[in-house]
């Protein structure tokens, strides 16, 4: 071997494997040892562009998707910080770029990861401080009209929660998920992500619980935040296929979202009401219309189209992916394979695994309804995954057939030796974690 050889450099997602031995806990919510690194860092976060902060359980990251393609339609450069990445780490940031975003490079994320780890020196720090860290130094370097961040959990303690003055706080749909962080009631979990309503910055919420809204409602107050509910400052329905949103400024008749299920009309609508409710931007309709047509948003009732699932199915079935994992995210999934029974009525089958802490019952009783057949399997490498027996267990709890599968490949290839008298309709679905390794091994990663 040449002893003048470089030593290869380790690929982002090496290095963030190697900073995860900073910390002994994958989660711990915490602001100091943010703080820490900013300071460290130089503040990037006080010299990115101007934020709108985003949290809820479900939704916010098509609510994102939404506000990234109406803002780039009206011609705006975006970024975008997101959680958790499907296959790469570089999905997780997005640079505004003229006439569309682009995935941050390798070089430029691992030079930021790189000086993260130096200025941290060794101290603790959990993988997600690290990683948004970069990120605002990253966002800092690169100018933008708007930076769209996506909390990662919660939302007092959340590392994104460092924005002093965004543009505009937005809160999706709550409901119960990571009880072990945030609490175990509705009000709990909602407290936590009402903590990123800042003073007098406005507050655009989605349709909530009564106990969640008035939360909401109280938090708002107590910081003088201008508050934009759904369904008393804003409307939207669905009308012939089409969405119709009207607020006090008007009335508007857009496109269906091209992101499936009756669900994206409502984050779509929340999109649109952020911005009407922003007066820095001036958004024509047309942006509007582009965005709901635009907006992409992988692993959320995503229509797998090529690649190796389809070869290894049964012949002219449909795949569909989604990384929903707790019950509500169950329930929209289940509601919009309802809508595609109406449409064309398939036998459906659920493969799906979950994270060991996930509801399997509660998740899975979403689909008691629409069938009978669960085929439970596996969530490679990740260490936390529920044994797919007891995923099975959950299932036939239900009264439902559950088989079990060694992985993605054979519990298709299982059902391509099924005598269909119907091509089957395939869900995969119970985590965002098993989504990517689908998108990973299909050969169709989010780009």
């Amino acid at each position: 071997m040449n002893a003048s050889a470089k030593t290869p450099k380790p690929s982002p997602g090496e290095l963030i494997a190697r900073l995860s031995a900073l910390h002994p806990k994958r989660i711990d919510l915490g602001l100091e040892r943010m703080h820490r690194l900013l300071e460290r860092l130089g503040h990037p976060e006080r010299k990115v562009a101007p934020v709108i902060h985003i949290a809820g359980t479900n939704g916010k990251g098509s609510t994102l998707a939404y506000l990234r393609a109406m803002l780039e339609g009206a011609g705006l450069s975006v970024h975008a910080y997101t959680s958790p990445y499907l296959v790469r780490p570089n999905e997780c940031y997005r640079l505004g770029r003229a006439g569309g975003g682009v995935l941050v490079s390798d070089d430029e994320l691992r030079a930021a990861l790189e000086l993260c780890e130096r200025v941290n020196a060794g101290e603790s720090a959990t993988v997600f401080e690290l990683k948004t860290a970069a990120a605002f130094h990253i966002f800092a370097q690169n100018p933008a009209d708007v930076l769209l961040l996506e909390v990662g959990l919660g939302g007092r303690l959340d590392s994104t929660n460092v924005i002093d003055t965004p543009l505009a706080s937005v809160i999706a749909p709550i409901s119960m998920d990571h009880t072990e962080f945030l609490g175990d009631t509705l009000t709990a979990i909602a407290g936590e992500k009402a903590a990123i309503i800042k003073r007098a910055v406005p507050v655009i919420c989605a349709e909530q619980a009564p106990e969640v809204m008035a939360l909401i409602d109280a938090q708002a107050r107590r910081m003088r935040a201008p508050l934009f509910a759904a369904n008393e400052a804003w409307h939207v329905n669905v009308e012939h296929g089409r969405l119709v949103y009207q607020d006090d400024r008007g009335l508007m008749d857009l496109a269906a979202p091209r992101l499936f299920g009756r669900h994206q009309f409502y984050n779509a609508g929340l999109a649109i009401a952020t911005l009407r409710a922003i007066d820095k931007f001036k958004i024509p309709h047309a942006a509007f219309e582009a965005g709901i047509i635009n907006a992409e948003w992988p692993a959320r009732m995503q229509r797998i189209a090529s690649g190796l699932l389809l070869e290894w199915g049964p012949q002219g079935s449909e795949i569909w992916l989604d990384g929903g994992h707790n019950a509500e995210g169950g329930r929209v999934a289940a509601a919009a394979l309802g809508d595609l029974e109406e449409r064309v009525s398939r036998p459906l089958v659920v493969i799906a695994g979950m994270m060991a802490k996930k509801d399997a019952h509660g998740f899975l009783s979403n689909f008691a309804g629409l069938t009978r057949h669960i085929i439970a399997v596996p969530i490679p490498d990740q260490e936390n995954a529920m044994p797919p027996d007891r995923l099975a267990d959950a299932a036939r709890s239900l009264g439902m057939r559950v088989e079990i599968a060694s992985g993605i490949e054979s519990a298709l290839r299982a059902l391509a030796q099924l005598a269909y008298e119907v091509p089957p309709r395939i869900l995969i679905t119970g985590s965002l974690y098993l989504a990517g390794h689908v998108l990973a091994i299909n050969g169709t990663p989010p780009d």
